[in-house]
């Protein structure tokens, strides 16, 4: 199968590397890497007037209303520059989830506010284990009155917590022998009282990740996202999209990497030659150049699958997934090797996208993870006993 960008795709392609370029040059992406917030409201402000933040939102909720694979296109682009912002999240765990699961006033309510910038969501949904599963999730949501809500508990690594006004957060709100039952979605206005946000130090510098507390934090039933014990469902299917994206992600960097490490290749001199032209290097471009295509052809078919809401777009999804987590890593790792000294000194960008691989291999469920949920479907066809790990 061949996947060509259309015209409008290439035009918008063109669009936002000219626009990573000049607004987002690299003193711009080092400077975020150094602020807590990790994101410049001016730039994002820009964005909005270039219509991004409402990319998939229709157009009756005041966007553009484009395709997923439009989207990809946007965020691929964003990843071959690491653009510090918000971006991704929220186009998923906003404007995505709430035009798919939202009610119809809370879609006239909220897309529009997405679609200007105003409102800027990120999810709250992983534990103190890390893993995305139904079991993990612990945090506690007590009935306040016939419809309303109060949530008990700390949420760990929340991207962009403080550049995001609202938070999505998953918690219990009923105990079950099963725990796939019992979770409900929130909607959170950050602003309400008892939020406590505190950054953590982790390895990407430029996806800024927080523990966010919430102590007795109360949430109207009209911020109810899905049905009341039925938010895990919801999460299975936007997180199929959230890992969808991040391949296109991930796709970008591999490009910059690629073509950095060509580039390097050709320019320097060692012994009075490029050093090129040495068998093992050119072996190590070429097993990078093979990694790369290889993830791109599970990239834009997982992209594809997703857009035309295919039944078996979460299969297709972990395959690219998988794909893009090892090779982006071994991308970033063979990369460094070419370079040599260079290449892992803080001077150089390649250590940004080498951390950024890590990071993004271990959102949603690592490489080992998205094997699993192969190996669990392809259990299911033979009839035998699954795992515990979902995904599906």
């Amino acid at each position: 199968m061949e996947f060509v960008l259309s015209e409008d795709q290439v035009m918008l392609q063109s669009m936002a590397r000219d626009f990573m370029a000049k607004e987002s040059p690299r003193a711009h992406v080092r400077k975020m890497s150094e602020d807590v917030v990790g994101y410049s409201p001016e730039l994002w402000k820009k964005m909005v007037d270039l219509g991004w933040q409402g990319l998939t939102v229709p157009e009756k909720y005041g966007g553009t209303g484009m395709s997923f694979r439009d989207l990809a296109v946007l965020v691929e682009e964003m990843g071959r520059g690491l653009l510090p912002a918000p971006f991704l999240y929220n186009a998923i765990f906003g404007a995505e989830l709430i035009n798919d699961h939202g009610t119809e006033k809370q879609k006239k309510e909220w897309l529009p506010k997405i679609a200007s910038g105003e409102m800027v969501i990120t999810p709250a949904v992983i534990e103190e284990d890390g893993d995305f599963w139904a079991g993990g999730i612990n945090m506690r949501a007590h009935r306040r009155g016939a419809s309303d809500f109060t949530l008990i508990g700390t949420k760990p690594f929340v991207t962009d917590a403080k550049a995001a006004n609202h938070f999505l957060v998953a918690a219990r709100t009923q105990l079950s022998d099963n725990p796939e039952e019992g979770i409900t979605l929130f909607l959170v206005d950050g602003s309400e009282w008892g939020i406590y946000v505190k950054p953590l130090e982790t390895m990407d510098v430029l996806r800024k990740q927080f523990d966010v507390q919430f102590t007795r934090v109360a949430v109207p039933g009209a911020n109810v996202i899905g049905a009341v014990n039925g938010g895990w469902t919801i999460l299975e299917d936007i997180a199929v999209k959230a890992r969808a994206m991040l391949c296109a992600e991930m796709l970008g960097g591999m490009e910059w990497v690629m073509n950095t490490t060509v580039e390097y290749a050709k320019t320097r001199i060692a012994f009075g030659e490029p050093i090129g032209k040495l068998q093992a290097i050119k072996h190590k471009c070429a097993d990078m150049k093979s990694a790369l295509e290889y993830s791109r052809g599970a990239m834009e078919w997982a992209v594809e699958m997703v857009k035309d809401n295919d039944p078996d777009a979460p299969l297709a999804v972990a395959i690219a997934k998988a794909y893009c987590g090892d090779n982006y890593r071994f991308m970033t790792n063979t990369s460094i090797q070419v370079h040599g000294g260079i290449g892992f000194t803080w001077d150089h960008d390649l250590h940004f996208y080498f951390k950024r691989a890590r990071s993004s291999d271990t959102a949603f469920g690592d490489a080992n993870f998205h094997r699993e949920v192969l190996a669990k479907y392809l259990d299911k066809q033979m009839g035998g006993a699954t795992s515990r790990f979902g995904g599906m």
